[in-house]
């Protein structure tokens, strides 16, 4: 790796510590498929500027975790945490959507295992060197 590889690699690793404030994981459990809605709350005094840029990301409408980092462009991690905090000052709300709050009369409109599993596979073969997590089994 060149010195700039290495220096840029070392930037981005010391903005990310500054901005999570050096914690490594965020109080609330959050999937990457969590979505997340405007709240009535604010964010406290001193948060960073990614968190004003989440809210506004939110208040156009509900988006989920994966998508607020991947328009940040910051570690999934570091964006829970700052999710968490704007959970915590009632800025964020965790939304419910419409797939999940199905009754059992209407089972038939929530994703089936065979589609999820379709959809698994077409991920993995789009992006195969991307992280893998264990198999649920």
């Amino acid at each position: 790796m060149s010195t700039h590889g290495r220096s840029a690699e070392e930037s981005t690793f010391v903005r990310t510590y500054t901005l999570t404030r050096g914690r490594t994981k965020p109080r609330h459990l959050l999937g990457l498929e969590t979505v997340l809605d405007a709240g009535t709350g604010r964010p406290g005094p001193g948060q960073v500027a990614e968190c004003e840029e989440i809210l506004a990301l939110c208040r156009e409408h509900r988006r989920s975790v994966t998508e607020l980092a991947g328009r940040l462009r910051r570690p999934v991690t570091a964006v829970k945490i700052l999710v968490s905090d704007l959970l915590d000052a009632d800025a964020l709300v965790v939304s419910v959507t419409d797939a999940y709050t199905a009754s059992d009369a209407d089972a038939d409109e929530r994703p089936t295992t065979h589609l999820l599993a379709a959809l698994s596979v077409g991920l993995k073969r789009k992006w195969p060197d991307a992280v893998a997590y264990p198999q649920a089994g």
